[in-house]
């Protein structure tokens, strides 16, 4: 009997330690670091923005644009293959900035990453909060 209950024990402690690995939010990726927009009220999680194969533009306060960590150009972000992109900017980029690197990725579907909402918890790995827009083509 004694056997059966530690294999039980094992059993559920397998079964816990899986579900709390599943429940962790991902490691955090090398990525620019930009001071995040201010998020809408109306902001949701954007988990996807964390997998690895997501497609991430940074635009820092100078203006300079990256593709992930590679920096580029905002004209060649029209030649990106990904369906979705998510674009996270600085607060204090300027329009015209932000207004070229949307009209590169016309077609796209894009996500307008920000900070997380007021109430959202306060988390070392917090998850990436966005609005998704549109942009005509």
């Amino acid at each position: 009997m004694r056997l059966l209950f530690s294999r039980a024990a094992a059993i559920t402690v397998l079964i816990f330690e899986s579900t709390a690995l599943l429940s962790q939010p991902p490691e955090p990726r090398q990525g620019i670091a930009v001071e995040m927009i201010p998020s809408a009220p109306h902001a949701a999680e954007m988990r996807a923005a964390d997998e690895a194969n997501a497609v991430v533009v940074a635009i820092t306060v100078g203006g300079r644009v990256f593709v992930g960590i590679t920096p580029t150009e905002p004209t060649s972000l029209s030649s990106l293959n990904a369906k979705r992109v998510f674009v996270k900017a600085d607060r204090r980029v300027p329009l015209e900035t932000m207004l070229t690197v949307l009209d590169a990725l016309r077609g796209k579907s894009v996500v307008l990453l920000t900070a997380p909402p007021e109430g959202a918890a306060k988390v070392r790995n917090a998850p990436a909060y966005g609005t998704e827009i549109a942009v005509a083509r």
